[in-house]
């Protein structure tokens, strides 16, 4: 019998080594696995590359990774939002590295592991800093740089609703990255509001088959104004 779920969030990350690559879904706090995020931080595993769409929000999730020091690496779109603050002080003290990906091209290059693609070519960046020492070709009259797929060692991603085979659906906005992160990874972990029996969700509204997912972890109710 095929059982994807796990019984808490630090039994769904308890494999999560130092100097793992973790793609972590959300745009800013919408979608965040912040529970999943939290038994990260209590498990202890440091010099991590984060793949994420910003660099962490206030005190919670994210930020607060970050702010207990274990991240080494962040690649990400949007790191300088207002209440970055602990991204910003740990970059300014050389503490962590950045990989700025412009946001279409982050999507694309996650997309482009889950594809199993060995590099894409796309317009975005060309000319500037962001496309020194990359190939760049001319297609089509029109100037691109190459990028090469992004995978992780692990996904951590927020659902709305899962099965025991890893079934999801997502709510509203909190879909973003998760689809694509889930096809990326190694091993993809995700916290759900709620696991239900299997048939119990619309075959089609499934949005990430279970093929994807490896591990799911029922946290209970997640609703808010952004998830």
């Amino acid at each position: 019998m095929i059982d994807k779920s796990y019984e808490s969030p630090a039994a769904a990350v308890a494999d999560i080594f130092d100097g793992a690559s973790v793609m972590i879904g959300g745009f800013g706090t919408a979608g965040m696995p912040d529970q999943l995020i939290d038994a990260l931080i209590e498990r202890g595993v440091g010099n991590l590359t984060i793949i994420n769409n910003n660099a962490g929000n206030g005190e919670t999730g994210l930020a607060a990774l970050i702010k207990a020091g274990r991240v080494k690496k962040i690649i990400c779109s949007f790191p300088r939002q207002t209440d970055s603050h602990h991204f910003d002080a740990r970059y300014r003290a050389g503490e962590i590295e950045l990989e700025l990906v412009p946001q279409g091209n982050l999507a694309a290059r996650i997309q482009a592991a889950g594809a199993g693609l060995g590099a894409i070519f796309t317009p975005t960046g060309f000319g500037t800093a962001l496309a020194e020492g990359k190939e760049t070709r001319r297609i089509d009259g029109k100037d691109h740089v190459l990028e090469y797929p992004i995978h992780a060692d692990f996904a951590l991603i927020k659902a709305h609703k899962g099965d025991r085979w890893g079934n999801l659906i997502y709510r509203k906005t909190a879909r973003n990255f998760g689809p694509i992160m889930a096809m990326a990874a190694k091993t993809s972990i995700v916290q759900v509001s709620e696991i239900v029996p299997l048939g119990a969700l619309d075959p089609e509204a499934i949005v990430t088959p279970g093929i994807f997912v490896q591990r799911v972890v029922e946290t209970g109710d997640q609703t808010s104004t952004a998830a």
